[in-house]
């Protein structure tokens, strides 16, 4: 299923200044200068939502449904869709108007924060996020049909995406875990922060709503990555 919507300008000039930076840091991911490429991450808070496969996008919506944009996230190319759906979890407890998130995946997958999942009945593992093998499943509600998934619902690990020449800068790889700093009236350092570097990566660290929380990241005077 293809989706042909032009992206918005605000992301697309986000896109033009990672490459200008890295251009200045001299291209292809090579460690900046103090003249050249200087990180400036950001941090958001990732609420419950759903990633979605073609074939449960069709049940739960009909035949020839597809994702409409909501509103664009940080990352390019994804986004929030207009699609909700409910959350069915052991006897019968239920979260509504949960936001399907675009575009569409090969298997479909539920995140959840702690408290999320609490209020479900669902004893959620952390993983990140693709790795569902194992994990449990749940009875999701869509206006055309529903879904019963035998896997897939998650407390997703907390991450940060990168290029490769923010990587660089910091010293980080592929798949390795670092730290978190939030500054803030009850600030937190957060450990096992895995971080995921590829080109077309912005960067961006993902907390789920719990976490966020604890931090008070929406009043944060300043957030740090540490090695």
């Amino acid at each position: 299923m293809s989706l042909n919507i032009p992206m918005p300008r605000e992301q697309l000039e986000r896109i033009v200044r990672q490459v200008v930076r890295e251009r200045l840091a001299g291209g292809r991911g090579t460690l900046a200068g103090p003249q050249g490429h200087k990180p400036n991450v950001v941090v958001n808070v990732s609420a419950r939502h759903m990633h979605i496969s073609s074939d449960d996008l069709r049940t739960l919506f009909g035949p020839g449904a597809e994702l409409t944009v909501y509103r664009w996230l940080y990352q390019p190319g994804e986004f929030a869709s207009e699609q909700t759906v409910t959350i069915v979890g052991p006897r019968r407890r239920v979260i509504d108007k949960v936001r399907i998130l675009g575009p569409v995946r090969p298997a479909s997958q539920i995140e959840l924060s702690f408290t999320d999942a609490i209020a479900l009945g669902i004893e959620a593992p952390v993983r990140p996020s693709g790795q569902i093998s194992g994990t449990p499943g749940c009875i999701v509600i869509g206006p055309a049909g529903v879904v019963e998934l035998k896997q897939g619902v998650i407390r997703a690990e907390r991450h940060v995406h990168m290029s490769p020449a923010d990587a660089a800068v910091y010293g980080f790889k592929d798949k390795q875990y670092v730290r978190l700093r939030v500054n803030s009236a009850c600030s937190v350092t957060f450990e096992k922060v895995y971080c995921r570097v590829h080109p077309n990566f912005l960067l961006e660290a993902h907390v789920d709503t719990d976490e966020g929380n604890c931090c008070d990241l929406p009043n944060a005077t300043s957030v740090e990555l540490l090695g």
